[in-house]
């Protein structure tokens, strides 16, 4: 009867052990599911324009990934997109892109970041410049894959260095409570996160994350000089 107890407290041990390394494997890239999601996306810039949003997170070859936003109308569009890859919860930039349009003035930016030399090149207005960059610097888009996944891990504040017009900028951010909101996928609990380093300018930027969706953005806010910028998620579907 020892024995065999014994023998069973063995058997669960060795399956408890064997699972470990798929837990660990997935746990590592859990936040990197493909999916898809629209949004409905209001820009308040003297007019009130309503444009439909789609993000897409998507896999690349030589286990790299493309994170892609893109909206569009008859006087407005915006195409931004990351390209990047992830050690350790981590994510790294290979390549940014920016472009958008509204009222026929037009903006674009890209970013080239070589992390053997720690430098990123830049490429606004066909004007293209080197600077230096400090590990697990990000860019504006793939930021907020970033803060999703340090809100799963459980972090409560969050701080980045973000390669946006030449320089390096420091973002932070708080992780408030939770809340329940409606959206067109019903009501949600999702957990509120405010950046905090840019309040003394009059901005506020706010995200809302819903661990029912595997902690995906299903609303932000945006406000700067009487102008706010608003993303409500509208669909969703993996793959």
């Amino acid at each position: 009867m020892i024995y065999l107890k014994k023998s069973l407290i063995t058997l669960a041990t060795l399956m408890i052990m064997s699972l470990l390394p798929v837990q660990a494997a997935s746990s590592s890239n859990s936040f990197l599911t493909p999916y898809t999601a629209v949004y409905s996306t209001i820009w308040s810039k003297g007019i009130n324009l309503k444009i439909e949003g789609k993000q897409t997170l998507k896999k690349a070859p030589n286990n790299q990934w493309d994170f892609i936003f893109t909206a569009d109308s008859l006087i407005a569009s915006l195409d931004e997109r990351v390209h990047f890859k992830v050690k350790d919860h981590q994510i790294l930039p290979i390549h940014y892109q920016y472009k958008s349009s509204l009222l026929g003035k037009k903006r674009s930016a890209e970013l080239d970041f070589d992390w053997h030399s720690m430098k990123v090149r830049n490429n606004v207005k066909n004007t293209p410049w080197n600077m230096s960059i400090v590990p697990n610097t990000v860019d504006k888009l793939s930021v907020q894959l970033q803060v999703r996944e340090d809100v799963k891990l459980g972090k409560k504040r969050f701080s980045y260095k973000i390669a946006d017009g030449g320089h390096i900028k420091t973002w932070t951010f708080k992780r408030d409570k939770e809340e329940v909101i409606d959206t067109k996928l019903g009501r949600i609990k999702a957990i509120k996160v405010t950046r905090t380093d840019n309040l003394d300018n009059g901005k506020k930027s706010s995200f809302w994350f819903a661990p029912k969706y595997d902690y995906l953005l299903v609303k932000l806010v945006h406000k700067e000089d009487g102008q706010s910028y608003n993303l409500d998620i509208e669909s969703f579907k993996k793959g």
